[in-house]
This record gives C-alpha cells, structure tokens and sequence, in this order.
C-alpha cells in the first residue's frame, strides 16, 4: 500500500487550523460565556449601565461581527468615536477570515477524513491531536500567566494602527468589554481545541489497536 503518511501529516494541519477557526467561531458566538461574565466581573456596576443596556449592546456587537450580517454597527445610548467604529470594522474583518477558514477548512478536511477512513487509515486522527495540542498548551500558559502582555501583543500584530486603545470618555463601550472577558475567550478556545484533540487521541488509539 502506498505510504500515506505525507497525506495525513497535510490533513492534520488542516485539522488543526480547521478546529482552531471553528474554536474561534463558536466561541464569539457563546453568548453565555458573556452573560456568566457580566455577573462574576460586575460589569453593569462597573460600566454604570444597566444590565439590559449591557447586554443589548454586547448582542449588536456579535450579530455585527457574523459574516452574515451587513449592516453597521450601532450602539444603544452609547457615542461611539470614527476610530472605534473603524477599529470594529477590522475586528469584522478577522472574526471573518476565521469564520471562512472554519468553512473551508472543514470541508477539506472532511474530504480528507472520508478518504483515509475508507482506507482504514487512522493515522490523521493523531497527526491533527498533536497538531492541535502543542500550540495551544504553550499559549495556554502564557495566557494564564501574563495575559495583559498577551493581550497588547496580539493587537499589535493583528491591527496596524492603536484604535484598539479606547478612551471610556469617548467610547464607553469599553467599560463592559473588560480585558478578563477577552482572556476567558482565549481560554475558552484553548480548551476547546485540545478537548477535541485529546477526544481524537482516544478515538486513534482505539482504531488502530483494533484494526
């Protein structure tokens, strides 16, 4: 038989960058997490806005950042300067190109899938686990351990410009975006990843003691 072993190493990298887009996805889209967040982190207290007000303008700023919405963004009693709404602009932009990645990426890769298991070919299952383990543990520590670094870091390398530095005078939207919500999303999409990795370990093993 024909040595598949290029052709799993290719399908777990596009496992890796499918789980980590589709990571990315599902966690902008979890509401929860930010409804959980608004009374562990206080934010209505601290933002000074009620806690209906908070939460419908958490609400327009996902459904603005989904890929299958087109129109503008528009906050409820909040100003919102030219340089957040351009800032917002790119954020759309990436959240995008995660959101396209997780489709495309995800067909490829159940194409793939489909084939090698026909073949009884397992081998994809690990490839993509430690694909998809390694990385992120490593930014897991980080994360946990100096996430304000992590934070400012990523800013800098995503955006070419500092509007991601908002004035709460100008753009009170901030105050109840705290920098602890970001880091339970990033913590979130880790542990997503390497939940599912470690779930394909478990099913790799299985398979080829088996087979």
């Amino acid at each position: 038989m024909k040595n598949s072993k290029p052709f799993n190493y290719l399908l777990g990298v596009i496992g890796f960058l499918f789980l980590v887009s589709l990571s990315v996805t599902v966690t902008l889209n979890f509401r929860p997490l930010y409804y959980l967040d608004m009374e562990l982190l206080n934010i209505p207290e601290n933002s000074g806005y009620s806690a209906e007000l908070v939460r419908e303008n958490y609400d327009r700023l996902i459904t603005y950042n989904n890929i299958t919405f087109h129109g503008s963004l528009e906050f409820e009693q909040m100003p919102m300067s030219e340089s957040a709404r351009i800032h917002f602009e790119e954020v759309k932009q990436v959240f995008a190109v995660f959101e396209y990645m997780a489709i495309a990426a995800g067909l490829l890769y159940l194409v793939g899938c489909v084939v090698q298991w026909r073949k009884k070919d397992f081998g994809w299952l690990k490839t993509t686990a430690y694909c998809s383990i390694g990385i992120p543990l490593v930014l897991g520590v980080f994360v946990v351990s100096d996430w304000e670094n992590v934070f400012v870091q990523f800013h800098e390398l995503v955006f070419n410009n500092d509007y991601w530095l908002f004035d709460p005078s100008t753009d009170p939207v901030i105050t109840i975006l705290p920098d602890a919500y970001f880091m339970h999303c990033a913590v979130m999409i880790i542990g997503l990843v390497v939940a599912v990795s470690a779930g394909m370990l478990l099913v790799a093993h299985r398979k080829m003691h088996c087979s």
